[in-house]
């Protein structure tokens, strides 16, 4: 990496779905579940020098749209979906210096069973877990788990407070040196170094300590995305990497300005936490041939229901019952505030049908379109301009194929390496040493 460079990091965002089996970059499909496309893809986004793979999840099948849940099962949107942790642990074997994240909810696990799950696969992965902070609405989520309501927007951010205290108190809960192994004494662990956290709030109490020994992370590395108020301040708390979907440039930096503000008044090193921006980079071998593919994405019917159905799951609104040649109207949600409100552009006059073209792939900061060079032109500009941390990187409709993941990894990642702009090496055996390198 040339020294001049000012470097950012690079993190691939999916889920444990399935993957586009049959849209415009369709791999053919196959047995996801097994697990082996993700491990494929991540050993390739290992050799392209990503900081971390990072698994989104969802625990219903959503019914918001159409008041059904047809469309998602038979398009295959949000459903099926397995749980991401255990995948984690079966590619952090497969691995060696890749960071591997998962999403839990802190709304619906209860504090010690995440922590000891989080604190076992970071030791699994020698260091190397994320856990995705999520807050999590939805009646029939609530339902799952047997209960007929679910806590309001802010509420959910206070469970989530003290979900994560009560983590972090019992990761600690054994020191660095409690492992002793004394062969002379039979002592394995001392017992003076593992104690207590007797935490109790108003929504959780643990006593701890943990059972399990400390991972190599002491802590995995926290990631969370959220832009309200609740979620900014929940992040400037906890998180050491944060989502970010804030469309254009300037809004971009505004928000990792805030960000970083928010952090100091935490008592925090805002250099502690790095601002990754969601995108979609479109690749082809010139600008036209990626322009093209971009077009044919945003012109099939499925793209524009892939929207709207995620967003009515997200929302917990029936977005499927507005006209879309009609502005979308002001509605409130105790679901994700920030992605309804960049659909819909309250105050723009655009109809709901422009607002979901110039959505494009939904939570995208900027436009990403062209060969190579192209794009990684744009993203160095953007991220000087900007002055933040990285890229999140996803696929079209949020399932990746081989040859999306191969465009990056053997297309664009090098053009930004002769560049000097992301690692051509690792030189942290963690996830969080990787993620503070630069």
């Amino acid at each position: 990496m040339a020294a001049s460079a000012s470097p950012f990091h690079l993190g691939f965002f999916t889920a444990f779905a399935p993957d586009e089996w049959n849209g415009p970059l369709a791999s053919g499909g196959g047995d996801f579940w097994t697990g082996d496309f993700y491990v494929d893809i991540a050993r390739d986004l290992e050799r392209a020098k990503f900081d971390f793979i990072l698994f989104e999840d969802a625990i219903a099948v959503p019914d918001s749209f159409g008041g059904s849940r047809d469309v998602y099962l038979e398009n295959a949107f949000v459903a099926p979906k397995h749980d991401p942790v255990p995948l984690t642990a079966v590619i952090g074997s497969h691995t060696r210096h890749l960071g591997v994240a998962a999403t839990m909810s802190t709304t619906w696990n209860r504090p010690y069973s995440v922590a000891r799950l989080a604190s076992t696969i970071d030791s699994m992965t020698g260091g190397r877990f994320g856990w995705n902070l999520v807050t999590t609405a939805g009646a029939g989520i609530a339902e799952n788990f047997g209960v007929e309501s679910y806590p309001g927007h802010d509420e959910r951010y206070a469970i989530a407070h003290e979900t994560v205290t009560i983590a972090k108190g019992l990761w600690d809960s054994w020191s660095p040196t409690a492992v002793v192994r004394d062969h002379a004494t039979g002592v394995y662990a001392d017992p003076a170094q593992v104690h207590e956290i007797n935490y109790r709030g108003e929504h959780f109490a643990s006593r701890g300590p943990l059972n399990t020994v400390r991972s190599p992370q002491g802590r995995p590395v926290l990631i969370q995305a959220g832009s309200s108020e609740a979620g900014r301040d929940f992040a400037a708390a906890h998180a050491e990497c944060i989502v970010a979907t804030e469309r254009g440039p300037e809004a971009m930096r505004a928000f990792r300005d805030d960000m970083r503000r928010r952090l100091e008044l935490a008592g925090r090193h805002p250099d502690s936490c790095k601002v990754m921006y969601l995108v979609t980079p479109i690749v082809g071998r010139t600008d036209s041939e990626a322009e093209a593919l971009y077009r044919d994405i945003l012109a099939t019917k499925r793209s524009q229901l892939d929207i709207l159905a995620r967003m009515s799951g997200w929302t917990g609104h029936d977005l499927s019952v507005y006209d879309l040649d009609q502005p979308l109207p002001r509605i409130h949600t105790e679901g994700s505030q920030g992605i309804l409100e960049r659909l819909a552009q309250w105050g723009s006059g655009k109809t709901l049908r422009e607002c979901i073209v110039e959505m494009g792939f939904s939570s995208d900061s900027v436009d990403l379109i062209g060969s190579a060079e192209t794009v990684a032109e744009e993203m160095c500009a953007v991220m000087d301009e900007v002055g933040g941390d990285g890229y999140l990187i996803e696929a079209p409709g949020f399932q990746p194929s081989r040859w999306f993941v191969t465009t990056i990894t053997d297309a664009l990642v090098p053009a930004l390496q002769r560049r000097g702009r992301v690692r051509t090496e690792y030189t942290g055996t963690t996830l969080r040493e990787n993620l503070l390198a630069f």
